[in-house]
């Protein structure tokens, strides 16, 4: 069985672009033109996600949780890809910033896709 995460998108190829070019997805199938509204299936390292530009396709603003085995390194590699953080990159608290060992026994970073949905990439 496998559950995958519909993430709503207001421009699918701008949001192809993001996690095609920044998050290192693989844009896998879907609608054969990315004119809105469109669909698209994702893949990474095994696992899909779904971006939907179609209204009722589920609501911006969601979080999906991606497990890693090297957050700091993927950030790294996000950073140099061209991910930008939001403000000052030494505030530990801000997990937009970059990774930071959790209280729960994790350590992770959060990414807002164009659209304001969340990724959350954690390492156990």
């Amino acid at each position: 069985m496998a559950i995958i995460a519909t993430l709503r998108c207001s421009n699918m190829r701008r949001s192809v672009d993001f996690y095609t070019g920044i998050l290192d997805f693989d844009r896998v199938d879907g609608d054969a033109e990315l004119d809105d509204p469109s669909f698209s299936v994702l893949a990474r390292d095994g696992a899909h996600l779904f971006l939907s530009s179609h209204r009722g396709d589920g609501v911006f603003g969601a979080v999906v949780a991606v497990t890693t085995t090297d957050i700091d390194a993927l950030f790294r590699r996000f950073r140099e890809r061209g991910l930008e953080t939001p403000g000052n990159p030494e505030a530990p608290q801000e997990v937009h910033e970059g990774p930071l060992d959790q209280t729960w026994g994790t350590r992770e970073f959060y990414v807002n896709d164009p659209d304001g949905n969340t990724l959350r990439f954690t390492q156990g």
